[in-house]
């Protein structure tokens, strides 16, 4: 892992305050809602980000290598 930030939208994020990303856009169906069709990244204490499809996807490639194990698919002895 080359950093453990994240950029979405306009900041950059560390990974570990993620909770959650959501799998299907936002739908309220508030005529003035500004994030329709946007998918909600889930931050600590209460906190939301917004971003569309392909940072969505970034973020979650990202948390995948970042919680991923370091010594890869083969398992093995570690003892």
């Amino acid at each position: 892992m080359d950093s453990p930030l994240i950029r979405i939208d306009d900041k950059h994020v560390p990974l570990y305050r993620i909770v959650w990303v959501a799998d299907v856009p936002h739908f309220c169906g508030e005529p003035d809602c500004m994030h329709e069709g946007d998918y909600e990244v889930r931050l600590d204490v209460d906190d939301s980000l917004w971003t569309g499809a392909n940072e969505r996807d970034e973020v979650i490639s990202a948390l995948a290598k970042w919680c991923s194990d370091p010594r890869g698919e083969e398992g093995g002895d570690w003892m």
